[in-house]
């Protein structure tokens, strides 16, 4: 992102900055992309997920971020994503990860944590509540979101 000083917008001895986006020397005109309410679907994790930003409704190219939901009492599949990072933003919920190898480590998040998993990571989110629905903002280096996704199996 760069600062561009527009000419004529000098006042009283005050100046005006607009900030563009800028690919080398060239500005970048293009469209804001809002998705609302997105169709409810359900991921290769075996979660509901809410398909936001990715490659297949925006010009994405490196990044991709979801609604998930995990019903109480519920998990995902366990998985891994093959080469690329996620971040999670816990809206809602009390949610135990199992993780790394044979997913023998565990950590417990609450509603406000964000969570960072590295890529090749094997994991498998639980919602600990039984009566209400986890919700998380999930984000990904991977435009395609659910082509990385890769199901673990124990014996790993």
């Amino acid at each position: 992102m760069y600062k561009f000083i527009i000419p004529g917008m000098f006042m009283i001895g005050l100046f005006y900055t607009v900030l563009v986006f800028a690919d080398k020397d060239r500005i970048i005109d293009a469209e804001i992309i809002v998705i609302h309410a997105p169709e409810k679907l359900k991921s290769k994790q075996n979660l509901p997920y809410f398909h936001g930003i990715s490659s297949q409704n925006t010009d994405s190219r490196v990044l991709s971020m979801n609604l998930v939901i995990i019903p109480p009492g519920g998990q995902a599949d366990a998985h891994y994503h093959d080469g690329f990072e996620s971040a999670v933003y816990l809206l809602q919920g009390r949610v135990e990860t199992r993780y790394g190898h044979g997913l023998e480590k565990s950590i417990i998040n609450q509603a406000g944590d964000f969570i960072y998993i590295p890529p090749n990571v094997p994991h498998q989110p639980r919602n600990l509540s039984q009566t209400e629905p986890a919700m998380a903002i999930v984000a990904r280096n991977d435009p395609d979101e659910q082509e990385s996704v890769v199901p673990y199996t124990l014996s790993e």
